[in-house]
């Protein structure tokens, strides 16, 4: 009689039926359908982790566009103007700012403001 897998095949089975706990219908019950959901999930998490990098840089400009049309400049405007007065500040710290202090947002304004091209 030949060694047909035993052990080690039921050991497979439990460390799936770990990973698909929560999983609903044949997801959490047959192996095949297991490995499947398993594989679809890794890859959304894979590309879930570098979306969320994207996601969170839309967040940032949408907050400093936010605070900067409070103090009557627009979101371009204002980081040219930073990058011109050469005040380096990355996009987190400045949504941080914009978000929890506006008062000191507002000075880096306008700091800023003298390197803002009038337009109209």
């Amino acid at each position: 009689m030949r060694a047909r897998a035993g052990a080690s095949r039921r050991w497979k089975r439990k460390r799936m039926l770990k990973k698909t706990e929560g999983y609903w219908g044949a997801k959490k019950r047959h192996v095949r359908r297991m490995k499947e959901a398993l594989m679809k999930s890794g890859k959304y998490a894979y590309f879930d982790r570098k979306k969320r990098k994207s996601n969170l840089r839309m967040l940032w400009i949408t907050r400093i566009n936010a605070a900067a049309r409070l103090n009557g400049v627009r979101y371009s405007d204002l980081m040219k103007a930073l990058k011109d007065a050469n005040i380096q500040i990355n996009r987190k710290e400045l949504a941080e700012m914009a978000f929890s202090d506006l008062e000191s947002f507002g000075r880096l304004v306008e700091l800023a403001r003298k390197y803002i091209k009038q337009t109209a």
